[in-house]
């Protein structure tokens, strides 16, 4: 069948339509195998700095309260250094109404572009920070500032780079390759956890202390540099491209209430996918450090180490489980996955609280196997619940208030439930609260897999041969 070139919209001139991703007379749109597979690694390469740095928070937390955060107080050093944490997570929905709509308006690559900037400024400003022994109350102060620079950019990447993936790849293959975005966050959280472990290994307590905390977070600049390269090198999607061509002006202004009134129920229900996918994903990777070492008194290095191993794992089955997802829905995958976490919360948490290696190994793998269920169909089902014309902002906003009161607010509000009831067993009833909140939400939606993106022609590879 002959194809039909686009023409340039001369009203939008800064936006580069891909020269390979056409649209037949049927319009449907042919994807360019190389273009897609150069924004998937763009993307998850965004996730994965900004996961490095989650990481590295997360498994430096006891260190980072002794250096911000003097007291004689294990517990509320603790908790002052997961508020901090929490506290970016306050500024995402602001950062999420300002990048999303700003991504509906001039284009997803360019935002991206600018997000990877702020994040990679924000966690190289920590490393420079000076001690709460040096400047006193100033350290905290400058540590929050730069958490919630932090924040307000990542409120505009995730949607974003869900939605850059999810526009370039081609319907049948969204799940698989919107995957690699949350191997990326695996990658990076590995990457920044790794890292901390190492440095516990081989330095001494008061190097750890002085000076070796800081290096993590310096290592942030130059990945930021080569993240910006990578987006910059990238073109607009085809979806947001044909967006455009529709308008003979230049593109509306899309208002914040028709991202929010016209999309209410479709916010709810992504809020609710939200909060399982990130309070079991908090729990596991930022909490559960912490919970080994501060609550069950588990030997530090032996600890890391094993949540390393799990997220190893979950790597390996990461991209198998996004194919999955393609052959069999979304649904039936995220419905596993949340009554998983109903069924066997409470017999992981049981056997990591047992002690043994082994014990935690398997309860830990265990919570971690069905977290993929989560991270390999929620990248390829979230972008699909909106219209290309509000995608961008919509999903920033209730992915990002979601998370905000959920997700990143989960170390700190399970550390105060055990503080306040002595039970060790809140992070398993928390886990199980969110997993019914998530099944009902599954109840809700529809089935995206193999289907156009709302708003959006049909999406193929290639012919071959």
């Amino acid at each position: 069948m002959p194809t039909a070139t686009p023409t340039a919209t001369p009203t939008a001139p800064a936006v580069r339509v891909p020269a390979s991703a056409r649209l037949v007379p049927s319009e449907v749109t042919v994807t360019d195998p190389a273009l897609v597979r150069r924004a998937v690694k763009a993307a998850a390469l965004g996730n994965a700095m900004e996961w490095f740095d989650f990481g590295v928070y997360s498994y430096i937390a006891v260190t980072l309260g002794k250096v911000f955060f003097p007291s004689g107080n294990p517990t509320a050093q603790l908790l002052s250094t997961f508020g901090a944490f929490a506290a970016a997570f306050l500024v995402r929905p602001l950062g999420g109404m300002v990048f999303g709509p700003l991504g509906d308006r001039i284009g997803r690559q360019k935002v991206l572009a600018l997000t990877m900037i702020m994040m990679a400024a924000g966690t190289f400003a920590i490393g420079l920070i000076p001690s709460y022994a040096t400047i006193g109350v100033g350290a905290p102060v400058l540590l929050l500032v730069a958490r919630l620079v932090q924040g307000f950019s990542t409120g505009g990447e995730y949607a974003g780079a869900t939605t850059f993936i999810a526009e370039y790849a081609p319907d049948k293959k969204r799940g698989f390759l919107g995957s690699w975005l949350e191997f990326g966050t695996l990658a990076g959280y590995i990457g920044g956890a790794g890292l901390v472990t190492l440095m516990t290994a081989l330095l001494s307590t008061d190097d750890l202390l002085s000076w070796g905390w800081r290096v993590p977070f310096l290592i942030a600049g130059p990945m930021g540099i080569i993240g910006l390269y990578l987006r910059m090198r990238l073109e607009e999607t085809p979806a947001f491209a044909a967006e455009l061509e529709k308008s003979e002006a230049a593109r509306p202004k899309v208002p914040l209430r028709e991202m929010v009134a016209g999309q209410w129920r479709t916010l709810l229900l992504c809020m609710g996918l939200v909060l399982v996918f990130n309070v079991t994903d908090y729990m596991l990777l930022s909490y559960m450090p912490s919970y080994l070492t501060s609550e069950l008194k588990y030997d530090e290095t032996h600890g890391l180490l094993v949540v390393l191993g799990v997220m190893a794992l979950m790597m390996v089955v990461q991209p198998f489980a996004g194919a999955l997802t393609d052959r069999i829905g979304r649904r039936p995958v995220i419905a596993a996955g949340c009554a998983g976490f109903l069924a066997l919360s409470v017999p992981a948490l049981l056997l990591i609280r047992q002690g043994s290696l082994l014990a935690v190994a398997l309860g830990m793998g265990a919570l971690g196997l069905l977290l993929v269920c989560f991270t390999a169909a929620m990248p390829a089902a979230l972008p699909a619940l909106f219209p290309t014309r509000v995608r961008y902002g919509s999903l920033s906003i209730g992915f990002n208030v979601s998370v905000s009161l959920f997700g990143g607010t989960t170390p700190l509000v399970v550390t105060a439930l055990i503080g306040a009831t002595g039970n060790m067993m809140m992070p398993a009833y928390y886990m199980m609260a969110a997993a019914v909140i998530g099944g009902a939400a599954v109840w809700f939606m529809t089935e995206s897999a193999g289907r156009p993106l709302p708003g959006s022609a049909p999406a193929v590879e290639p012919a071959r041969g």
